[in-house]
């Protein structure tokens, strides 16, 4: 393995570490609270953790196929084309809104649109000016909006986790994360009114 292999994956090696460390700290100090109960413990986790990286490896990777058939790179090209000689901002929102949403998922939709065309919405941004920290932000933000959809690996984790239905709540969930992504196109709004 090379260096630079290596310095690429040290984020990853942080996050294990960390969470290692933490795992066996609550071991160490609730002593009383986990005697004869760590293996049900671990075999919760365990159960718990599955759910969460099924429903995103499978969301992912729907997202995956769907960037490779013939009707993305016509849905692409529309989507590149919304707001043309101005701001790359309105562009990029809907597009990772609109992936998120065939995907699913958040993660897979911001991941997608970023690696088919981030670097050419990074390119529009330097012509129009627009800092790339707020290029990441609207992305970022703008990834929540239709992954609201009951379809999605969050909500249904949520749902799983807390023994709920979609009838229970959904409700105050599209709510939340309608808001959430609402705040994005007024920020997309403000900044293009004092450009």
């Amino acid at each position: 393995m090379d260096l630079n292999t290596l310095k690429g994956t040290m984020n990853n090696w942080a996050l294990i570490i960390a969470l290692s460390v933490g795992v066996l700290l609550a071991t160490l100090l609730n002593p009383k609270r986990l005697s004869g109960k760590l293996a049900n413990a671990i075999s919760l986790g365990a159960t718990g953790s599955l759910l969460a990286i099924m429903n995103t490896a499978s969301e992912v990777g729907f997202g995956n196929v769907v960037k490779v058939l013939p009707g993305f790179k016509t849905i692409a090209e529309a989507m590149m084309s919304i707001g043309r000689g101005g701001s790359p901002l309105l562009s990029e929102a809907i597009t990772v809104n609109v992936l998120s949403g065939v995907t699913g998922s958040a993660s897979g939709g911001l991941s997608i649109a970023l690696d088919s065309f981030g670097a050419e919405y990074l390119k529009w941004a330097q012509e129009h000016g627009t800092s790339a920290e707020l290029l990441h932000r609207v992305a970022s933000m703008a990834s929540g909006g239709m992954d609201t959809l009951p379809h999605n690996g969050a909500v249904i984790t949520l749902l799983a986790i807390t023994g709920m239905t979609h009838k229970d709540c959904y409700k105050d969930i599209f709510v939340i994360t309608l808001i959430k992504t609402s705040v994005v196109f007024v920020l997309i709004g403000f900044t293009m009114l004092f450009q």
